[in-house]
Protein backbone atom coordinates (compact mmCIF):
# COMPACT_ATOMS: atom_id res chain seq x y z
CA UNK A 1 0.00 0.00 0.00
CA UNK A 2 3.10 2.35 0.39
CA UNK A 3 2.89 2.61 -3.05
CA UNK A 4 -0.11 2.77 -3.99
CA UNK A 5 0.02 6.54 -4.78
CA UNK A 6 -3.10 9.04 -6.14
CA UNK A 7 -1.75 10.41 -9.70
CA UNK A 8 -3.12 13.50 -10.66
CA UNK A 9 -2.13 15.35 -13.63
CA UNK A 10 1.32 14.49 -12.95
CA UNK A 11 1.60 15.11 -9.41
CA UNK A 12 2.04 12.51 -7.04
CA UNK A 13 0.12 12.33 -3.61
CA UNK A 14 0.98 9.80 -0.55
CA UNK A 15 -2.51 10.01 0.72
CA UNK A 16 -6.33 9.52 -0.65
CA UNK A 17 -7.73 11.92 1.40
CA UNK A 18 -8.32 15.21 0.77
CA UNK A 19 -9.75 17.62 3.39
CA UNK A 20 -10.86 20.53 3.80
CA UNK A 21 -10.47 24.24 6.00
CA UNK A 22 -13.93 25.21 7.10
CA UNK A 23 -16.00 24.80 10.29
CA UNK A 24 -13.57 24.28 12.46
CA UNK A 25 -13.43 25.38 16.14
CA UNK A 26 -10.33 27.36 15.75
CA UNK A 27 -7.20 27.57 13.20
CA UNK A 28 -4.79 25.14 16.06
CA UNK A 29 -7.94 22.17 15.94
CA UNK A 30 -7.67 22.38 11.73
CA UNK A 31 -4.05 21.82 11.92
CA UNK A 32 -4.02 19.01 14.47
CA UNK A 33 -6.83 17.57 12.51
CA UNK A 34 -5.22 18.05 9.30
CA UNK A 35 -2.10 16.34 11.20
CA UNK A 36 -3.94 13.40 11.90
CA UNK A 37 -5.79 12.57 8.61
CA UNK A 38 -2.29 12.16 6.76
CA UNK A 39 -4.10 13.96 3.83
CA UNK A 40 -0.92 15.85 1.27
CA UNK A 41 -3.90 17.44 -0.30
CA UNK A 42 -6.45 20.61 1.09
CA UNK A 43 -8.74 22.31 -0.80
CA UNK A 44 -9.07 26.53 0.68
CA UNK A 45 -12.04 28.33 -0.23
CA UNK A 46 -10.29 31.48 -1.86
CA UNK A 47 -13.48 33.78 -0.82
CA UNK A 48 -12.13 32.95 2.71
CA UNK A 49 -8.51 33.99 2.52
CA UNK A 50 -7.46 37.99 1.99
CA UNK A 51 -5.15 37.47 -0.71
CA UNK A 52 -4.70 40.96 -1.28
CA UNK A 53 -2.89 41.34 2.00
CA UNK A 54 -0.78 38.39 2.92
CA UNK A 55 0.67 40.08 6.19
CA UNK A 56 -2.71 39.90 8.05
CA UNK A 57 -3.60 35.98 10.09
CA UNK A 58 -4.96 33.97 7.56
CA UNK A 59 -6.09 30.14 7.65
CA UNK A 60 -3.36 29.50 5.35
CA UNK A 61 -0.69 30.73 8.37
CA UNK A 62 -1.78 27.45 9.69
CA UNK A 63 -1.74 24.56 7.04
CA UNK A 64 2.40 23.19 6.60
CA UNK A 65 2.87 23.69 2.82
CA UNK A 66 6.10 21.57 3.14
CA UNK A 67 3.33 18.64 3.79
CA UNK A 68 0.24 20.25 2.09
CA UNK A 69 -1.12 20.63 -1.04
CA UNK A 70 -3.16 24.11 -1.53
CA UNK A 71 -6.02 23.25 -4.01
CA UNK A 72 -8.13 26.57 -3.77
CA UNK A 73 -11.83 26.23 -4.65
CA UNK A 74 -14.46 28.74 -5.65
CA UNK A 75 -17.13 27.85 -3.28
CA UNK A 76 -20.13 30.36 -3.10
CA UNK A 77 -19.84 31.21 -6.75
CA UNK A 78 -22.70 30.85 -8.79
CA UNK A 79 -21.87 31.49 -12.52
CA UNK A 80 -19.50 30.15 -14.60
CA UNK A 81 -17.95 33.98 -15.12
CA UNK A 82 -17.90 34.26 -11.29
CA UNK A 83 -15.88 31.26 -10.71
CA UNK A 84 -13.49 31.95 -13.38
CA UNK A 85 -12.83 35.28 -12.23
CA UNK A 86 -12.54 33.99 -8.31
CA UNK A 87 -9.74 30.94 -9.98
CA UNK A 88 -7.91 33.52 -11.82
CA UNK A 89 -7.40 35.86 -8.56
CA UNK A 90 -5.88 32.71 -7.02
CA UNK A 91 -3.65 31.96 -9.04
CA UNK A 92 -2.54 35.60 -9.79
CA UNK A 93 -2.20 35.63 -6.36
CA UNK A 94 0.21 32.87 -6.02
CA UNK A 95 -1.75 29.94 -4.91
CA UNK A 96 -2.41 27.55 -7.86
CA UNK A 97 -2.90 26.87 -10.65
CA UNK A 98 -5.19 23.93 -9.80
CA UNK A 99 -8.36 24.33 -8.76
CA UNK A 100 -11.41 22.34 -7.23
CA UNK A 101 -14.37 24.00 -9.36
CA UNK A 102 -17.78 24.35 -7.74
CA UNK A 103 -20.56 26.65 -9.37
CA UNK A 104 -23.61 26.33 -7.26
CA UNK A 105 -26.64 26.09 -8.83
CA UNK A 106 -29.73 26.05 -6.02
CA UNK A 107 -28.66 27.82 -2.12
CA UNK A 108 -30.86 25.23 -0.20
CA UNK A 109 -29.45 22.23 -1.83
CA UNK A 110 -25.63 23.33 -2.84
CA UNK A 111 -26.46 21.09 -5.77
CA UNK A 112 -23.88 22.13 -9.10
CA UNK A 113 -25.35 23.72 -11.88
CA UNK A 114 -23.66 21.52 -14.32
CA UNK A 115 -24.27 23.84 -17.39
CA UNK A 116 -22.39 26.33 -15.95
CA UNK A 117 -19.64 23.98 -14.30
CA UNK A 118 -19.53 22.60 -17.94
CA UNK A 119 -18.78 25.91 -19.35
CA UNK A 120 -16.20 27.18 -16.55
CA UNK A 121 -13.73 24.33 -16.77
CA UNK A 122 -13.88 24.25 -20.78
CA UNK A 123 -12.57 27.83 -20.03
CA UNK A 124 -10.11 27.38 -17.27
CA UNK A 125 -8.77 24.46 -19.38
CA UNK A 126 -7.53 26.54 -21.99
CA UNK A 127 -6.14 28.92 -19.80
CA UNK A 128 -3.92 26.09 -18.64
CA UNK A 129 -5.87 25.30 -15.05
CA UNK A 130 -5.84 21.74 -13.62
CA UNK A 131 -9.30 21.63 -12.96
CA UNK A 132 -11.06 19.78 -10.44
CA UNK A 133 -14.84 19.86 -10.92
CA UNK A 134 -17.18 19.13 -8.01
CA UNK A 135 -20.80 17.82 -10.02
CA UNK A 136 -23.48 15.22 -9.57
CA UNK A 137 -23.13 11.91 -9.52
CA UNK A 138 -24.35 11.45 -13.40
CA UNK A 139 -21.79 10.00 -15.41
CA UNK A 140 -23.14 11.56 -18.46
CA UNK A 141 -22.45 14.86 -17.10
CA UNK A 142 -18.98 13.07 -15.32
CA UNK A 143 -18.39 12.32 -19.13
CA UNK A 144 -18.50 15.64 -20.26
CA UNK A 145 -16.40 16.96 -17.53
CA UNK A 146 -13.69 14.60 -18.99
CA UNK A 147 -14.32 15.34 -22.16
CA UNK A 148 -13.84 19.25 -21.31
CA UNK A 149 -10.28 18.73 -20.24
CA UNK A 150 -11.01 18.05 -16.10
CA UNK A 151 -8.10 16.31 -14.89
CA UNK A 152 -10.43 14.79 -12.71
CA UNK A 153 -13.93 14.00 -11.45
CA UNK A 154 -15.75 14.90 -8.06
CA UNK A 155 -19.03 13.53 -8.07
CA UNK A 156 -20.93 13.96 -4.73
CA UNK A 157 -22.48 11.14 -2.57
CA UNK A 158 -25.13 13.40 -0.76
CA UNK A 159 -26.07 16.67 -0.53
CA UNK A 160 -22.95 19.03 1.25
CA UNK A 161 -22.66 18.75 4.63
CA UNK A 162 -25.38 16.14 5.03
CA UNK A 163 -23.84 13.23 6.34
CA UNK A 164 -26.47 10.97 4.62
CA UNK A 165 -23.76 8.72 3.41
CA UNK A 166 -23.18 7.25 -0.58
CA UNK A 167 -26.66 8.08 -2.33
CA UNK A 168 -26.18 6.29 -5.48
CA UNK A 169 -23.52 3.84 -5.19
CA UNK A 170 -24.24 2.12 -8.96
CA UNK A 171 -23.72 5.64 -10.17
CA UNK A 172 -20.46 5.79 -8.50
CA UNK A 173 -19.66 2.66 -9.94
CA UNK A 174 -20.74 3.40 -13.31
CA UNK A 175 -18.46 6.86 -13.00
CA UNK A 176 -15.50 4.85 -12.00
CA UNK A 177 -15.89 2.27 -14.81
CA UNK A 178 -16.12 4.53 -17.77
CA UNK A 179 -13.56 7.48 -16.53
CA UNK A 180 -10.23 7.53 -17.71
CA UNK A 181 -9.30 10.42 -15.20
CA UNK A 182 -9.49 9.95 -11.17
CA UNK A 183 -12.69 10.07 -9.35
CA UNK A 184 -13.01 11.76 -6.41
CA UNK A 185 -16.17 11.70 -3.98
CA UNK A 186 -17.02 14.95 -2.43
CA UNK A 187 -19.86 15.91 0.05
CA UNK A 188 -21.82 13.96 1.86
CA UNK A 189 -19.85 11.75 3.94
CA UNK A 190 -20.82 12.10 7.43
CA UNK A 191 -18.56 9.09 9.07
CA UNK A 192 -15.86 6.77 8.60
CA UNK A 193 -18.05 4.04 7.08
CA UNK A 194 -19.00 6.06 4.23
CA UNK A 195 -15.62 6.59 3.03
CA UNK A 196 -15.10 3.14 3.39
CA UNK A 197 -18.00 2.86 1.36
CA UNK A 198 -17.01 4.47 -1.12
CA UNK A 199 -13.02 3.35 -1.41
CA UNK A 200 -14.83 0.20 -2.03
CA UNK A 201 -16.74 1.32 -4.80
CA UNK A 202 -13.70 2.03 -6.42
CA UNK A 203 -13.46 5.55 -5.66
CA UNK A 204 -9.44 6.78 -5.98
CA UNK A 205 -10.28 9.22 -3.28
CA UNK A 206 -12.16 11.29 -1.16
CA UNK A 207 -12.55 14.41 -0.18
CA UNK A 208 -14.92 15.96 2.62
CA UNK A 209 -14.92 18.83 5.40
CA UNK A 210 -17.81 18.76 7.27
CA UNK A 211 -17.53 15.49 8.78
CA UNK A 212 -14.48 16.19 10.30
CA UNK A 213 -14.91 19.72 11.02
CA UNK A 214 -18.16 19.28 12.59
CA UNK A 215 -17.45 16.03 14.44
CA UNK A 216 -16.96 16.05 18.19
CA UNK A 217 -13.86 15.68 18.41
CA UNK A 218 -12.12 16.89 14.72
CA UNK A 219 -8.86 15.02 15.30
CA UNK A 220 -9.73 11.58 16.53
CA UNK A 221 -12.55 12.07 13.42
CA UNK A 222 -9.51 12.69 10.81
CA UNK A 223 -7.73 9.91 12.24
CA UNK A 224 -11.13 7.77 11.67
CA UNK A 225 -11.17 9.29 8.23
CA UNK A 226 -7.43 8.23 7.22
CA UNK A 227 -7.96 4.65 8.57
CA UNK A 228 -11.30 4.15 6.59
CA UNK A 229 -9.56 5.24 2.77
CA UNK A 230 -6.66 3.33 3.67
CA UNK A 231 -9.03 0.05 4.44
CA UNK A 232 -11.64 0.53 1.85
CA UNK A 233 -8.91 1.20 -1.02
CA UNK A 234 -6.91 -2.36 0.30
CA UNK A 235 -10.53 -3.81 0.49
CA UNK A 236 -11.26 -2.44 -2.81
CA UNK A 237 -7.72 -3.89 -4.10
CA UNK A 238 -8.14 -6.91 -3.01
CA UNK A 239 -11.62 -7.58 -4.53
CA UNK A 240 -14.58 -8.86 -2.49
CA UNK A 241 -15.99 -12.53 -2.24
CA UNK A 242 -19.54 -12.54 -4.44
CA UNK A 243 -22.83 -12.33 -2.60
CA UNK A 244 -24.64 -15.48 -2.75
CA UNK A 245 -28.20 -16.13 -1.52
CA UNK A 246 -27.71 -19.36 0.48
CA UNK A 247 -24.85 -19.73 3.05
CA UNK A 248 -21.79 -21.78 1.74
CA UNK A 249 -19.80 -23.77 4.62
CA UNK A 250 -16.06 -21.98 5.49
CA UNK A 251 -14.91 -25.61 5.76
CA UNK A 252 -16.17 -28.06 3.11
CA UNK A 253 -17.42 -31.42 3.85
CA UNK A 254 -15.48 -32.50 0.74
CA UNK A 255 -12.63 -34.93 1.77
CA UNK A 256 -13.55 -35.06 5.67
CA UNK A 257 -12.06 -38.24 6.81
CA UNK A 258 -14.79 -40.70 7.53
CA UNK A 259 -17.31 -39.58 5.27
Amino acid sequence: MNTDTLLIAGKTFQSRLIIGTGKYPSNAVMAKAHEASGADMVTVAVRRVNISDRSKESLLDYIDTSKMFILPNTAGCYTADEAIRTAMLAREAGLSNWVKLEVIGDERTLFPDNEQLLDATRVLVKEGFVVLPYTTDDPIVCRKLEDAGAAAVMPLGAPIGSGLGIQNPNNIRIIREFSRVPVIVDAGVGTASDATFAMELGADAVLMNTAVAGAQDPVAMAEAMKLAVRSGRLACLAGRIPRKMYATASSPVEGLVGR
